[in-house]
């Protein structure tokens, strides 16, 4: 394959293209954008080298001059859109900091759908990653721990969001190919399980349905979860 290397190497670390001939027609900045394109409006299995040069206009070996291989692809792709991180002043409260940022990286993956399958150390070394992970690091200046702490908190406040996410998506997905409504669907489950948990069987989950039959707010859940995270890693009184 044109361009594709034996050994293994960084994309960062490589020309913007390599081989002969006349000046680059694109950067990799048009070729992420592209990809990002494609992959917002058809999903992560749209995305292909192929694709991705015909959106450009341009033939599918010369594409590989530029981006040696799928996997490459993938990261410019994470990495342009980690450059929509807000990068902002942080208030000096860690918890409160990393709250919001936890807030905009879920909001990041909504509008990106296809992010969170994507989302892999492996792509976390890229300029933009490189920016928001030091920006994240500045939110925990006020944190008192070493930074193997501070790098596990950012790691596991990512998970929470990550998989959240994951879940949100995988959701509506579902939801978008019913045959008939959500209302309907949940209508059908509801009498299901009601009439399972009225059998007596289910002692526990009768007392939790009285307890609270209400819609689940699934914002607070994703509220209280990031809080119970953060609360791992605050400071203990001597004693506890």
């Amino acid at each position: 394959m044109a361009g594709r290397a034996d050994v293994p190497e960084v994309i960062w670390a490589r020309p913007e293209r390599t081989g002969r001939g006349p000046r680059p027609a694109f950067t990799r900045a048009d070729i992420a954008a592209a990809a990002v394109r494609i992959a917002d409006a058809q999903g992560l299995d749209g995305v292909s080298m192929r694709h991705v040069a015909a959106e450009l206009g341009c033939g599918t070996m010369s594409l590989y001059n530029y981006v040696p291989r799928k996997e490459d692809l993938y990261e410019l792709m994470v990495d342009a859109v980690s450059g929509e991180h807000e990068l902002w002043e942080p208030a000096g409260d860690w918890r409160a900091d990393m709250l919001r940022v936890a807030h905009e990286t879920r909001a990041l993956m909504l509008r990106h759908p296809w992010l969170p399958a994507l989302m892999s150390p492996v792509y976390g070394f890229s300029p933009n990653a490189l920016r928001y992970l030091e920006h994240c690091l500045t939110c925990l200046d006020s944190f008192e721990g070493t930074y193997g702490t501070k790098f596990e908190l950012i790691a596991m406040v990512n998970g929470v969001v990550t998989t959240y996410v994951g879940n949100e998506l995988a959701t509506v997905e579902r939801v978008r190919a019913l045959p008939w409504s959500e209302e309907r669907e949940h209508a059908v489950r509801g009498a299901y399980l009601g009439a399972q948990v009225a059998t007596g069987a289910y002692p526990r989950m009768a007392a939790a349905f009285m307890e609270d039959a209400g819609p689940i707010d699934m914002g607070a859940v994703f509220e209280r979860a990031l809080v119970r995270v953060l609360d791992g890693f605050a400071p203990r009184a001597e004693g506890d």
